[in-house]
């Protein structure tokens, strides 16, 4: 079934660092350093993402038409030489059994359909007569990737094979589905993802359910809230300036979706060392203050905050980045986060958002967009708040009564985030 999330889901994820190719020591050692520093900030999802079942990947890039390990039933299972304590036909239950033995909750990568392969050799479906060559869509294809086929919601077999692997998921003690290439396919496999929604509903333990990629259909937005937990909002998010300032625009347009138990994801943070792929010690290239920038709209939107990088290599700067007590705060209780005003002042760009605070007053962020130093003005008429409110700057924990107006210097790319009362 569903979780109702009450709010926006907290984590790390493999795909930022380890693209196709992350393994069980890997996901065990940044399980671990979640459990020792990040738990007690909310974090508590460990996500292994995409190609599990592929013996043979190695880094960011797809094999085409790979052999995949799969059961006798049509449903892909972890590869034993990446993840060992898959043996025996166990599949992630002992990797899962170690996530929860450390307080966290386990998530895996699957893509919508099923295995080609499966297709081609015509293999049973469990809890039918049916096969999936049965099912199957034929042209209904991943554009990026060769792994699986669609199914066609319509043909007798088809939910018995999502019931299936959501039972083996539940089987294993996955808490949390990525689901991908479904996201920004509407509307054309929109009847399989309420199959599949269907068939989540059915199981029996709670999931979280996330669709990707993006950008996901503004139009189909209710759809979303009723069949899952959080959606993506943007094609994969790496660190560069101009995904992120483009990511104003994509936040005002679905903040209103926003609320308990649906969330639109903005994606990944790729802070701290993301870049494994080009040696051990590539680390974000976002500034410090892009990332500030970062991590205040995605709190104040309240998208799902989900690592990107190797926490066995966080260093200070990024864990203080991540775990900034007041910000997570406002990303818990921020309500009805919007954008008040977007300006251009002397060929700068700055940016206000405001939210109600569920324990009272406001919260305030301010963005300089621009690519100089800049003192920004703030009235609090524009945030309609009465003169000599109490104001308390989140990243630095200053507080000051304010006569009228909050006046700020912002670093380029910078911002700041405020809570009113």
């Amino acid at each position: 079934m569903l979780n109702f999330t009450e709010t926006a889901p907290m984590g790390w994820n493999s795909w930022d660092c380890w693209g196709a190719a992350v393994n069980e020591d890997t996901v065990r050692k940044n399980a671990e350093f979640i459990a020792k520093n990040l738990r007690q900030y909310g974090y508590e999802y460990v996500v292994v993402d995409i190609q599990w079942s592929e013996p043979t990947a190695e880094n960011h890039e797809y094999h085409p038409y790979a052999e995949l390990c799969m059961d006798d039933y049509s449903r892909l299972i972890p590869a034993e030489n990446r993840f060992p304590s898959s043996a025996g036909g166990k599949g992630f239950e002992p990797l899962a059994e170690y996530v929860h033995s450390l307080g966290l909750k386990f998530g895996i990568h699957i893509m919508r359909g099923i295995p080609r392969q499966a297709v081609h050799r015509s293999t049973p479906i469990y809890g039918s007569d049916k096969t999936a060559r049965d099912i199957v869509k034929t042209d209904s294809i991943c554009a990026w990737n060769t792994d699986m086929y669609g199914i066609d919601p319509t043909k007798e077999g088809a939910k018995a094979y999502y019931d299936s692997i959501f039972r083996l998921y539940a089987k294993w003690g996955v808490d949390f589905i990525k689901c991908d290439d479904i996201a920004r396919e509407l509307p054309h496999c929109e009847d399989e993802l309420k199959l599949m929604s269907r068939s989540l509903a059915d199981c029996p333990i709670e999931m979280v359910l996330s669709l990707s990629p993006g950008p996901a259909l503004l139009e189909k937005a209710e759809l979303y809230k009723q069949i899952s937990n959080m959606w993506r909002i943007t094609d994969d998010f790496w660190d560069q300036w101009d995904l992120l300032y483009a990511m104003f625009e994509r936040c005002e347009k679905w903040c209103v979706h926003t609320g308990a138990g649906h969330w639109p994801d903005a994606d990944m943070l790729p802070v701290g060392a993301i870049r494994q792929d080009y040696g051990p010690n590539g680390y974000t290239n976002f500034t410090q203050d892009e990332q500030i920038t970062m991590m205040t709209l995605w709190s104040i939107f309240r998208s799902p905050l989900f690592i990107g990088g190797d926490l066995s290599k966080c260093d200070d700067q990024t864990l203080k980045l991540l775990t900034n007590a007041e910000i997570l705060k406002m990303h818990r209780n921020a309500r009805d986060a919007h954008q008040v005003w977007r300006r251009k002042i002397g060929g700068n760009e700055h940016i206000l958002w405001k939210a109600g605070c569920a324990e009272g007053g406001i919260y305030a962020a301010i963005f300089n967009c621009g690519n100089s130093e800049n003192k920004i003005e703030i009235s609090l008429k524009d945030l309609e708040m009465p003169k000599g409110s109490l104001c308390t700057e989140l990243w630095s924990g200053l507080k000051a009564p304010i006569a009228d107006k909050i006046n700020v210097r912002i670093a380029p790319h910078g911002a700041k985030a405020f809570r009113i009362s």
